[in-house]
């Protein structure tokens, strides 16, 4: 699998609400980051679905080299 393009090497601070679905991008290309508008197609790449469980601000990976898909750990510092 190739490497993802880095959109950005710090998260992305999203207010997400209860019971709503989200998809993450995992390729870094798109134009609406943190979240997929559809740049992965032709790709290898796909989106990952997220569920809000509640409503709270999270912290999304902007890097894509997360180990907790689709929440930051952290890994933009090693990068």
């Amino acid at each position: 699998m190739s490497e993802p393009h880095i959109a950005r090497r710090s998260p992305y601070g999203i207010a997400v609400e209860a019971g709503k679905d989200y998809w993450w991008c995992r390729c870094g290309r798109s134009q609406s980051q943190p979240f997929c508008d559809g740049s992965h197609k032709g790709s290898e790449f796909t989106p990952l679905l997220f569920h809000a469980q509640r409503s709270e601000i999270l912290y999304f990976c902007g890097c894509k080299h997360t180990g907790t898909p689709p929440l930051c750990d952290g890994s933009h510092q090693r990068l």
